[in-house]
């Protein structure tokens, strides 16, 4: 038998495909004469024959085209030159890649010369004191800056408000199927230990007894974290994930895990739909569907979502809360679900925008877990002017669908309150291309799941659901995903010249360019209602289904709508105070949905 030196000496670099040959091929294959360096195409054969006629069909799914020579060429050599790279999960020495293990490559949204947001810590928070209500649906509602000023003084107890928000769910949560597990008795332990606590002086923070949920891909230690997907349902980690460890350290309590559309695709999961409390003939989007619903119904005080492609900014929109998708690498994703290991990111999503900052300090900062986490800075002062800054915006998108007048009147209101509207452009480029990306890093996280066949246990599995999208990512082309990753760093460097003339951006919330770009660039986004709109038809992640249409609504209905804030890099402290300047002048964020 060869010793492995040798086997080296005979193989191409990188191919182990060789293990699987055979005696016969090791007797008739040629010595190599010493100092022979190895070479591409002479690896013994292996896996399934393939023709000419083969790869013609290929060609139509990689968009190439050969000549006839050349598919008889590919043809006669795949063997031997390309089928050993398979080994790893075909081959006689299959590694099982764990889900700890990340790629080698992490994006890093600063470039080279950029600026890595604000140079200091610095945090003030509003200081309004308001009277406690005397309705528990008044108090459910009230946002963290309240809740938590009424806590901090004893004027309410953490497990007083604690029962209020689980009366609640226990209630409500049957409309809308936001709560995949409810974590009652751990919460009242938690509000206890919080009131006891504050009691001695011990004051944590502005989180410090205040109930929340987490969207169910966050690890919790000793409870269900299901993904929202069947294969998941019984799975039951032992570590916390580092944002609920830090959430928990705050004195927050968790009360619920929150739905998500199962893997974090749309808003169905093996519970069912989530639905939109404003209107509850239709989904509350996702794939943060249940953090969205269950913090708009006033059934959490504030909660975490996750986004890799829309996750935060479209159930936002759709159930009328502040959702704040953070730079990428800010806040760590240990213990989270991966779907993308250079797309995810998770943030708060919560009834005010200033709610959203009381959460994102208490999350943010690296984590040894999460290679891609970086330290950063946070300044944010609940009472700077936003008179001066500059806003940019995109004239074209505000003058055409899925703008609205509500995103045009944001646009007016931000030069009302002194800020300068600035024009941008940006190239006309395939941004499209970039989710090469997101569906090939999709495709490898849940690898052994397609390949085993549990991702059939989906419920749902229409062509544009993980599963369909999964399979047919394994015939995307690792050339095309290297070209994607290239187009990546140039859209990253077309961001960077905009941002050198604007302090943030203004977007339609659902603009599919900047969703995709700002995702893949890691720019951080605010998603704040302003207004509301009429539809006359329920809306949907999912895509057309003649067989199953839509409700129909006369007269229309009337739902939240608002606008997207893009920020600079780890700048979420100017995006924010926009944000809150915008949400005070619309006056439209205390407003309840019907029936909650």
């Amino acid at each position: 038998m060869e010793s492995r030196r040798q086997f080296l000496v005979k193989a191409p670099i990188g191919l182990f495909g060789a293990v699987a040959l055979t005696s016969h091929a090791e007797e008739s294959k040629p010595e190599a004469p010493p100092g022979a360096p190895p070479t591409f195409g002479t690896a013994p054969a292996v896996g399934p024959e393939v023709t000419a006629a083969t790869f013609a069909e290929a060609e139509k799914l990689a968009q190439v085209t050969m000549t006839a020579a050349e598919r008889e060429m590919a043809a006669t050599s795949w063997r031997t030159s390309m089928a050993g790279m398979l080994e790893r999960r075909t081959g006689p020495r299959k590694v099982l890649l764990d889900a700890s293990v990340v790629p080698a490559t992490q994006w890093h949204p600063l470039l080279s010369g950029t600026s890595a947001g604000p140079a200091r810590d610095k945090f003030i928070r509003s200081k309004d004191v308001f009277p406690l209500p005397a309705r528990d649906d008044d108090i459910a509602f009230a946002p963290v800056t309240k809740l938590s000023r009424w806590i901090e003084t004893k004027v309410i107890s953490s497990e007083r408000l604690t029962h209020i928000y689980l009366e609640r769910i226990q209630r409500l949560d049957p409309k809308l199927r936001a709560v995949i597990t409810l974590t009652r008795d751990y919460a009242i332990v938690r509000a206890k230990k919080a009131d006891a606590e504050i009691a001695a002086g011990q004051y944590r923070g502005p989180l410090h007894g205040i109930p929340y949920g987490v969207k169910d891909l966050l690890d919790t230690a000793g409870i269900a974290t299901t993904y929202g997907a069947e294969p998941f349902r019984n799975r039951v980690p032992t570590v916390d994930s580092a944002v609920v460890a830090r959430l928990n350290q705050a004195g927050a309590v968790l009360i619920a895990k929150l739905s998500l559309g199962a893997l974090a695709l749309n808003d169905i999961w093996f519970g069912g739909q989530t639905m939109n409390p404003w209107l509850l003939e239709e989904g509350a989007s996702g794939s943060s569907a249940g953090p969205g619903a269950a913090t708009a119904a006033g059934l959490v005080a504030f909660s975490i979502g996750s986004e890799t492609g829309g996750s935060i900014v479209s159930p936002s929109m759709r159930c009328g809360v502040a959702g704040l998708r953070p730079t990428f690498g800010r806040v760590p994703r240990t213990g989270a679900m991966t779907l993308c290991w250079s797309l995810d990111k998770l943030g708060p999503m919560t009834r005010t925008v200033e709610d959203a900052m009381l959460v994102l300090k208490v999350i943010s900062g690296p984590d040894a877990g999460d290679v891609s986490s970086v330290p950063s800075k946070l300044e944010f002062d609940a009472g700077a002017s936003v008179k001066g800054l500059k806003i940019g915006y995109v004239p074209a998108w505000m003058k055409e669908s899925p703008a609205t007048d509500v995103d045009r009147a944001a646009l007016e209101a931000a030069q009302k309150l002194g800020m300068i509207p600035t024009p941008i452009f940006l190239p006309d480029w395939p941004y499209e291309s970039l989710n090469v990306i997101l569906f090939a890093e999709g495709a490898a996280a849940f690898e052994e799941l397609v390949l085993s066949g549990q991702a059939n246990q989906l419920s749902i599995q229409v062509p544009d659901a993980w599963p369909n999208l999964f399979r047919e990512a394994r015939f995307l082309s690792a050339v095309d995903f290297v070209q994607a990753d290239r187009m990546r760093r140039k859209v990253a460097v077309e961001m960077a010249r905009v941002f050198s003339g604007v302090d943030l951006l203004l977007v339609p919330s659902l603009r599919d360019e900047m969703l995709t770009i700002s995702n893949q660039t890691g720019h951080p986004s605010l998603t704040v209602r302003t207004g509301f709109v009429e539809v006359a038809e329920a809306r949907s992640d999912w895509a057309p289904d003649p067989l199953k249409p839509l409700p129909k609504f006369s007269p229309a209905r009337r739902v939240p709508h608002g606008v997207t804030l893009i920020g600079r890099l780890f700048d979420e402290g100017t995006m924010a105070r926009v944000g809150m300047a915008l949400e005070t002048v619309s006056g439209v964020a205390s407003e309840r949905p019907p029936g909650f």
